[in-house]
């Protein structure tokens, strides 16, 4: 079969297009590759300095403190109340603590679940050992490390991994340290601000607040209604 000139022209501008198309595909797969391993994931920790009790600046660690947040999505009444338990568990060589966060929603239970956090005496970073719910995973087991929830210090532009499990790659973006956010429990000033993302979900955005000795005081739609230590 002959090919004239108008289809030799057609086929090589086809093969050009395919050609662009392949780089594009190409040069967002290295972006996104990049974009992964700008997170921090390697934590050099001496596990001696880990404890069970402490806290920093944006996270509180003590048995008996309790935060309770709650919004309305959908029209639907959200609760969510996260309380740390006079509990610990031991992953590895370290003691952790127990935070149990329990979701309600339309006053029904939706989730609750048992983390296990602990923090470097000498640094105050708190570090996430897993969880048991849906994507249950420990530190230690199939692969998983434990992750860096709360550095002691914060950094604006700071990427870090808070899961590190095949079923759970939570990490976070320090976006700002800087904002105001009031809530039903009061206005609280120079709030943290985190993007999390997953790339097992890479179009999923949430944003988190945390208060200066408080800690969390707005997740998505909800907001801090109550905290304080509790028996």
């Amino acid at each position: 079969m002959k090919i004239n000139a108008n289809m030799r022209q057609a086929v090589m501008c086809c093969m050009a297009v395919v050609a662009l198309a392949r780089c594009a595909i190409g040069a967002e797969d290295a972006k996104k590759a990049a974009d992964d391993a700008s997170f921090r994931s390697d934590f050099k920790v001496d596990e001696r300095n880990l404890v069970s009790t402490g806290r920093n600046k944006f996270f509180i660690l003590e048995p008996g403190f309790q935060l309770i947040l709650e919004g309305k999505e959908k029209g639907k009444n959200l609760r969510l109340e996260i309380t740390v338990l006079a509990e610990t568990k031991k992953i590895g060589s370290v003691e952790t603590r127990v935070v149990e966060e329990y979701e309600t929603t339309d006053g029904k239970q939706t989730e609750k679940s048992r983390n296990y956090f602990a923090i470097d005496k000498t640094t105050q970073d708190v570090y996430y050992f897993g969880e048991d719910v849906g994507g249950k995973w420990l530190s230690g087991e199939d692969g998983a490390k434990f992750g860096l929830m709360m550095p002691g210090t914060v950094k604006v532009g700071d990427k870090y991994c808070q899961e590190i499990a095949k079923k759970a790659q939570d990490r976070a973006l320090n976006v700002s340290v800087s904002e105001t956010v009031t809530t039903p429990a009061g206005t609280f000033k120079d709030c943290l601000k985190t993007e999390e993302t997953t790339p097992l979900e890479p179009d999923e955005k949430e944003y988190k607040y945390y208060a200066p000795e408080i800690g969390m005081v707005k997740y998505g739609e909800m907001v801090l209604v109550k905290y304080g230590t509790v028996k």
